[in-house]
């Protein structure tokens, strides 16, 4: 694909995105924070909204862009939704200062944008030779679920650990995750493994995470979708042994009741504004059929990563195909 640099391709598409900074920040959750560290005001709009993940920008991130460049970007494109990786972007993780505090809640209200999701691990196999026991699973949860709450986010992307390359989760997963499920409801977050390729949407692996909310009645925990299932075929992930198919965007909807935020993953966008390795038009139309009004956070996973400026391109690209496919324009 012929590169176009930013500037060309801003003045080229200067009309959309004059239209991208203008869209009002939206919402779906409240929070409780200290007065003095409040976030955007949010309102639902009954469809999804759009968001960036941080890892996208992780190229760029403390090299060609701060921090607050990065949010200075998503809010010119109108996404306002923020996915942040805890250990990556927090500085003194887990333990920020006061300082790093203020000036997050500074920058968020300065640029309109919603912390949405907050990805952390659950690091099964911190020590070698064995696994976290039930009660250190839970002390790391409890850790993030504290930090996500005070730094305002709903949504945790609880990264479970696995026993195998279809991304089983931990024996004892069910049993640390019902532990922390009160102090997630006293902390206003929902827990949500996310849901990757190799594993299917018609999986054992979903199957178990959808009977355990059912069982339980919880709020608190749910599913993160990662676009990733549905990419074409030949351009998935090669496994040997394992036969991997695309999961079709129809298998979204007897899961969407408890889907909390997606990965809008993506790999390469046209020139003519079509992500030519997923399906996001037929992606969007289950979403908007089914009324489902999350966020879809862009997570960039093509090439040119470290090409400065390259991936703010493709992201800007992307939100003006996911705007038309919502009907903003």
């Amino acid at each position: 694909m012929t590169k176009t640099s930013r500037r060309n391709f801003i003045a080229k598409s200067a009309s959309s995105l004059a239209a991208l900074a203008t869209i009002p920040t939206t919402g779906a959750f409240a929070f409780a924070i200290p007065s003095k560290r409040t976030i955007p005001s949010q309102v639902s709009s009954g469809k999804p909204k759009r968001g960036v993940s941080l890892y996208s920008y992780n190229g760029e991130l403390y090299t060609s862009m701060t921090l607050e460049d990065c949010l200075a970007d998503m809010a010119s494109m109108g996404a306002y939704g923020l996915e942040i990786l805890a250990n990556g972007h927090i500085a003194g993780y887990p333990n920020p200062t006061d300082e790093w505090v203020d000036e997050w809640f500074t920058l968020l209200n300065k640029y309109g944008i919603i912390p949405v999701e907050y990805g952390h691990w659950v690091d099964s196999r911190l020590y070698e030779g064995r696994e976290l026991t039930t009660r250190e699973s839970y002390d790391m949860l409890v850790r993030d679920i504290k930090l996500a709450n005070k730094l305002g986010f709903s949504v945790m992307r609880t990264k479970l650990g696995v026993v195998d390359e279809t991304l089983t989760p931990v024996k004892n997963w069910r049993e640390f995750i019902e532990m922390a499920l009160p102090v997630a409801e006293e902390h206003k977050v929902v827990m949500c493994p996310e849901i990757h390729q190799p594993t299917a949407l018609k999986s054992e692996v979903v199957d178990k995470y959808v009977e355990f909310i059912e069982k339980t009645g919880t709020k608190h925990f749910g599913l993160n979708i990662d676009f990733g299932v549905f990419q074409a075929k030949e351009q998935m992930m090669k496994i040997p042994g394992v036969e991997i198919e695309p999961s079709q965007p129809e298998d979204l909807v007897p899961l969407l009741p408890y889907v909390y935020a997606c990965h809008a993953k993506f790999a390469n966008m046209t020139e003519d504004l079509i992500e030519d390795s997923h399906p996001y038009d037929r992606i969007i139309e289950v979403l908007l059929d089914n009324k489902w009004d999350g966020y879809l956070l862009s997570e960039y996973e093509g090439e040119n990563k470290d090409v400065l400026g390259y991936v703010p391109d493709q992201l800007r690209k992307q939100h003006l195909m996911m705007k038309r496919y919502l009907g903003e324009v």
